[in-house]
């Protein structure tokens, strides 16, 4: 193993079979030969079809290191729901290696080892008030709320809402986003919110 060129991956996040063929210097097909025989013995991470990550890195990944990945994993998505409402310190909920997105695609689930990357698909007319922090994407606290209730009203998201600080959350802005959801969550909202 060429400990030079790998260190090229270790400056990234997460890297593709691309990357591997430019830090090795080799042709793509020999770069595939090489990510699939590294992911075996436990130097490569495949955290999907042609998204990779170092073993050495996985260990001293940052929550927003998370996030990104996040991110990544499904293109469109944003960091939302309790992950969000953590990310914000309006939850007494603490969520470890356990992280929550909204997406366009699928609602589908990832893990490796120990960590969780969960998307719920939303539609696309819900799919607003987010915003770029560092180099992810996530929703406005009053959105990851929202988007909680949302699932929460059609019975596809438990929540313990004595753990959120509802008195932290700018009630005119969730009035402003309720509008565009069903009227069952934005009874739910209401009903939770007190407005």
């Amino acid at each position: 193993m060429d400990y030079s060129k790998l260190s090229k991956l270790k400056e990234k996040l997460y890297f593709t079979i691309e990357d591997a063929a430019s830090a090795f210097d080799i042709k793509l097909a020999s770069a595939y030969v090489l990510c699939n025989r590294y992911v075996k013995k436990g130097i490569f991470i495949r955290l999907k079809k042609n998204f990779y990550i170092l073993e050495q890195n996985w260990e001293n990944l940052s929550n927003e290191d998370f996030f990104q990945l996040s991110n990544f994993l499904q293109v469109p998505s944003y960091i939302s729901f309790m992950t969000a409402l953590s990310a914000y310190e309006i939850t007494t909920q603490v969520l470890r290696n356990f992280y929550e997105s909204a997406g366009l695609k699928r609602s589908v689930k990832f893990r490796k080892g120990q960590v969780s990357f969960n998307f719920y698909k939303i539609k696309k007319e819900f799919y607003f008030s987010f915003k770029k922090k560092n180099n992810f994407f996530i929703a406005t606290k009053e959105k990851a709320f929202v988007d909680i209730v949302y699932l929460y009203s059609f019975g596809k998201y438990k929540i313990d809402l004595s753990s959120i600080n509802i008195d932290a959350l700018d009630k005119d802005e969730i009035s402003e986003i309720i509008k565009a959801f069903p009227q069952k969550t934005k009874n739910a909202v209401k009903r939770i919110c007190k407005i």
